[in-house]
């Protein structure tokens, strides 16, 4: 019992030492604290009292920096205001300077108005005094003079007119001179050397071909029983036969030459055989008809082979030997064509072109003479076709189709054609006229020629190559008739179709006469 007691005296002594000490402790830590507060509070209030210090040096510095930007401020708004103000100043200046100008030059226009208008008006007075001295004078000078004003004028212009057509003439004069020295030496050479060089054969045929008989007895069994025999011959081959009172003869007429030909060999083939009947008939046109094509085909080649012309296509070389039983004018066109062909190409060698091509378009110009009884459309358009159809090159169908003049030349080769043509057919002697047409083209030469002012009279001479004009002389001046032959001329080319070239030759004569008493 004493031991508890002891045990919790001891427990209540400890118990109350450590609250003693704890109380203790307490106060140390809180006399600590409020010594440790009162140095806080003493520095904060350092701190405060420093940082109230330093903000018032600050605010005092911001001040004083404030007050200098202020000035810089003021100071360079002073110095712009004063700026613009000079400038404004300046520019009034400039304003009212430039506004005095303008005052003083108004002031000057005013007074070059006011003496223009005395100046006009002063030569208005002085044109008056012009018009009125110039009437006078107009009328002394018709006076003096004995015309009028117009005829004065008429009198003038007719003095100018001579000086004019004078000056015309001898320009023309000069200028044609000049292209004869220059040009038509050229020309002639050229053409002459190569005709020279050109020798073919012409042979003229004509429309209808005579069969020689044995004897007259002949024509009736060529006649047959009823006419049977006469029928088929003539419908085998399109020919018409024409059996008259010419002894030992029958003549073959037909348009077509190959026809005629075919008709020429059966009927001569049979006049041997003897045996005359509508079936031997029949065999021996067929085997002419062998015959002609194999003269056609050997033709063709003839001609490809003497103008050296290659590649032609073997349908165009069998219509080049139609050609050889076809005549132009009396002229065999297989031979035209094959002159044609070497003038083209003799033309072309002499001026640098292409001899070649000048050949193969001369020996094809007249392609479509060949068929031209078959086929309707000239024998250009005709022979434009063909040479398209069997692909010829386009410069050669262009050739084709201006050797006439249907189209317009646009090639050298073409123009050359164009002139190989009429150099083959204006020979003399290639081809043969029909007499009428012969004279219609003379009298139209003689027509056209008189309708000109001036003219008195017109004759056609030397064949129609020369037309020889006799001109009014109190009418055309030895001027005006240079200036009239180039017009005459001129209209000959643009309406008349005539071979080779006409010279026309104009004659002015005055008389004068007088009888002495």
């Amino acid at each position: 019992m004493k031991i508890w007691i002891a045990v919790l005296l001891m427990v209540v002594f400890a118990v109350v030492g450590v609250v003693i000490g704890m109380i203790l402790g307490y106060n140390r830590r809180k006399a600590t604290a409020e010594r440790e507060i009162g140095s806080a509070e003493e520095e904060a209030r350092r701190i405060l009292n420093e940082a109230i210090k330093s903000a018032e040096n600050k605010k005092r510095e911001a001040t004083v920096e404030a007050k200098e930007e202020i000035l810089k401020s003021r100071n360079e708004f002073d110095r712009e205001v004063k700026e613009r103000r000079s400038e404004l100043q300046r520019q009034e200046n400039r304003l009212n300077q430039k506004e005095e100008n303008l005052d003083r030059k108004l002031e000057n226009l005013e007074k070059k108005e006011e003496l223009a208008a005395a100046k006009l008006a002063g030569l208005e007075q002085e044109k008056q005094e012009i018009e009125s001295i110039k009437k006078g004078q107009l009328e002394m000078l018709e006076r003096i003079s004995g015309l009028t004003v117009e005829e004065a004028k008429r009198y003038l212009i007719e003095q100018l007119e001579e000086e004019v057509t004078h000056e015309e003439a001898l320009k023309i004069k000069e200028i044609q001179s000049r292209f004869k020295e220059e040009a038509d030496t050229y020309a002639r050479e050229q053409i002459a050397l190569a005709i020279q060089r050109c020798a073919a054969d012409h042979v003229a045929e004509a429309t209808v071909s005579v069969v020689p008989l044995p004897n007259d007895e002949m024509k009736g069994r060529i006649i047959g029983r009823e006419g049977r025999n006469i029928r088929t011959l003539e419908t085998m081959t399109g020919v018409d036969l024409i059996i008259d009172d010419t002894p030992e003869a029958i003549t073959v007429s037909c348009f077509d030459p190959v026809r005629r030909e075919i008709a020429r060999l059966a009927l001569e083939k049979l006049i041997l055989d003897g045996r005359i009947h509508p079936t031997r008939i029949e065999e021996m046109v067929e085997k002419a008809k062998r015959e002609v094509d194999s003269v056609i085909k050997a033709e063709g080649e003839r001609a490809v082979f003497a103008t050296n012309v290659h590649g032609l296509n073997p349908e165009l070389v069998k219509l080049l030997g139609r050609q050889h039983y076809r005549t132009s004018y009396g002229q065999n066109v297989l031979n035209h064509s094959i002159e044609v062909s070497q003038l083209a190409g003799l033309l072309a060698a002499e001026i640098g072109a292409d001899v070649n091509q000048a050949k193969r378009a001369g020996l094809l110009h007249d392609l479509g003479k060949s068929i031209d009884h078959e086929v309707e459309g000239s024998h250009v358009q005709i022979g434009v076709e063909l040479a398209r159809k069997y692909k010829e090159n386009e410069a050669i169908v262009h050739a084709i189709e201006a050797h006439h003049g249907d189209v317009e030349a646009k090639t050298v080769v073409a123009c050359l054609v164009q002139a190989a043509d009429a150099i083959s057919a204006a020979r003399p002697g290639a081809r043969r006229e029909n007499v009428e047409y012969y004279i219609k083209r003379l009298e139209k030469l003689e027509e056209l020629t008189s309708s000109f002012a001036g003219v008195d009279k017109a004759y056609a001479i030397q064949a129609g190559r020369e037309v020889r004009i006799m001109v009014k002389p109190e009418e055309v001046s030895e001027d005006r008739m240079v200036i009239l032959a180039r017009e005459i001329a001129r209209k000959i080319e643009d309406e008349l179709e005539y071979p080779g070239q006409i010279k026309v030759n104009l004659i002015r004569e005055t008389k004068a006469i007088e009888y002495a008493k």
